[in-house]
């Protein structure tokens, strides 16, 4: 069987999935175009890995769609900078694009074992030097790092988490899917001086948030 081309696969993701719809942001682009995608994919699942829609990833997750990756992270509009929380980390490959655009990521995920996967992965990926995976019910947050300059949510909640709103710091960014258990609408929170300001900006299909700010059933 003749070897996928994955760099060929990448460049084809960023030309017809990302900048056809709107991903203009040059620095999202360049991460998403050299991240390995497909080591942060399960290897029964890998030749699935740049295709137009979200991969199992086990435990009833996912590893978002490309688009909807690169979306919420310029969304954050992100500079290098910042200090960022990533919450239902996955398998690991959003908090690789954010760890790359960002200058500290606190990736927190609920499952064990996804939790470690997302450690391993990143180490094979080389980049995990500036990313910390915590293994705990992110709906809380993490307040051991606060306050973040931004947060992004990989997992529809029934309502935005209080918590998450209060270790935003000035100015900061929070992107989160926020609806049903089927459909919701991603919700950009944007926090000036104390008092927030919350747009729709899409809409989408996540996995369910878990946790105690989330859907608990």
């Amino acid at each position: 069987m003749k070897p996928v081309d994955w760099e060929a696969e990448r460049k084809s993701m960023v030309a017809h999935q990302l900048q056809r719809r709107g991903i203009l942001d040059p620095a999202v682009l360049a991460v998403m175009g050299r991240m390995p995608r497909e080591l942060f994919v399960p290897e029964r699942h890998r030749a699935l890995a740049y295709q137009d829609a979200p991969v199992s990833i086990g435990f009833d997750q996912t590893i978002s769609q490309p688009y909807m990756t690169a979306f919420m992270s310029q969304a954050l509009e992100l500079t290098g900078h910042e200090r960022v929380l990533d919450v239902g980390a996955g398998s690991g490959y959003h908090a690789a694009v954010l760890g790359a655009l960002a200058a500290r990521v606190y990736a927190i995920e609920l499952i064990p074992e996804l939790a470690a996967e997302a450690e391993w992965n990143l180490h094979q990926a080389g980049a995990g030097g500036n990313i910390a995976v915590i293994r705990g019910d992110g709906s809380r947050g993490y307040p051991e790092a606060m306050p973040y300059d931004a947060i992004s949510v990989a997992a529809g909640a029934p309502e935005i988490p209080s918590a998450l709103v209060d270790q935003l710091g000035d100015a900061g960014r929070l992107v989160i899917p926020v609806g049903a258990r089927e459909e919701q609408d991603l919700l950009l929170v944007t926090k000036k001086d104390g008092k927030t300001t919350t747009r729709k900006v899409a809409l989408c299909r996540f996995v369910p948030l878990r946790g105690r700010e989330g859907w608990r059933d």
